[in-house]
């Protein structure tokens, strides 16, 4: 699930960025540092949206670079146990699939599979229906339900089922 919300970061400049274009440079570094990181208690930090406040520096002893107090405003990306979310396929085995669903890659057990669906080896492993209408290969977008999260410190990982209502293949590469 998204989520805007403020978030607050010491950023360190170097005094060549001084100048003109202080919170240019700034707010520049900002988004570099930031977007795409993962911090297990926010989530995943999409997009900074934008800067509320930029406290007064303080010079590091020593070293010239002074560090500035930033408050800013991002879209975080969480997710949640029982949220239904849409996601591709990267990787088929014996053991189950894995699915990405924009930063977050999700595994889904192949006890969490429907048992019609029966892991097919060769040069494309897939799960494939007895009658072979519904295919899991790698590139088929899923929808999926999450049942378990792990958070650590820098990433999140969760575990899925396609053995619901309503879940299972949306779209398949080959058809």
């Amino acid at each position: 699930m998204f989520f805007h919300i403020v978030l607050e970061r010491n950023m360190q400049l170097h005094p060549r960025h001084f100048g003109r274009n202080l919170r240019d440079n700034l707010v520049s570094k900002l988004m570099k540092d930031v977007e795409g990181t993962c911090s297990g208690k926010h989530g995943f930090v999409v997009a900074i949206t934008g800067i509320e406040n930029v406290g007064k520096g303080l010079i590091r002893d020593g070293t010239g670079f002074v560090t500035f107090p930033v408050k800013y405003q991002c879209v975080v990306f969480r997710p949640f146990k029982g949220e239904i979310l849409e996601a591709v396929v990267t990787m088929v085995n014996k053991m189950g699939f894995f699915a990405e669903a924009g930063p977050v890659q999700i595994f889904v057990s192949n006890h969490l599979i429907p048992d019609d669906m029966e892991f097919q080896s060769g040069d494309m492993p897939n799960y494939t229906t007895s009658d072979g209408s519904i295919k899991i290969q790698k590139d088929s977008e899923v929808r999926l339900k999450i049942i378990g999260t792990r958070v650590d410190a820098t990433e999140i990982f969760c575990i899925g089922t396609i053995k619901d209502d309503f879940l299972g293949v949306i779209n398949d590469p080959t058809a």
